[in-house]
């Protein structure tokens, strides 16, 4: 079975690359990442740069709440109000522990909400834990394709 399509929605450039090199030991599906919830909208609804990308819609989607231009829950809640990509699993992957956060997160529709580690190699379990459950294990309604 291969792995589901993420899409990686994270403005911190370090944990990007952790966020990589852990999906990277035993996930072997694709991984596109944008840096800011305004640059994903464009990507899940093909605009800007991302107009002419391919028919596949990300598997589940991995977003920090905390961005510029437009944050984590402004993103899930464009996303929840879509018809096509409602269905899309997304993991809030956050520092914030604050509970308006995590409370906020799931009032929009996220479908977990996980606060990172600080230790590295705790990270990287819970990002191979991500991949794992969400990316393998997970089955979603299956999605029609937009145009």
């Amino acid at each position: 079975m291969r792995s589901k399509f993420i899409l990686l929605v994270e403005d911190d450039q370090n944990d990007v690359e952790l966020t990589l090199r852990a999906l990277k030991h035993g996930y072997d599906g694709n991984i596109t990442v944008v840096n800011d919830g305004a640059e994903g909208l464009d990507f899940l609804f093909r605009k800007g740069k991302y107009a002419d990308r391919g028919t596949e819609d990300p598997g589940f989607i991995i977003l920090d709440k905390k961005m510029p231009k437009m944050d984590g829950i402004e993103l899930l809640i464009a996303v929840k109000k879509d018809e096509v990509l409602k269905n899309i699993p997304v993991i809030m992957f956050s520092s914030s522990n604050y509970e308006k956060d995590i409370s906020d997160s799931y009032k929009a529709g996220v479908n977990a909400y996980i606060v990172k580690p600080i230790n590295i190699d705790e990270y990287y379990k819970a990002v191979r834990e991500i991949g794992h459950f969400w990316g393998e294990l997970n089955e979603a309604p299956s999605m029609q394709n937009r145009p």
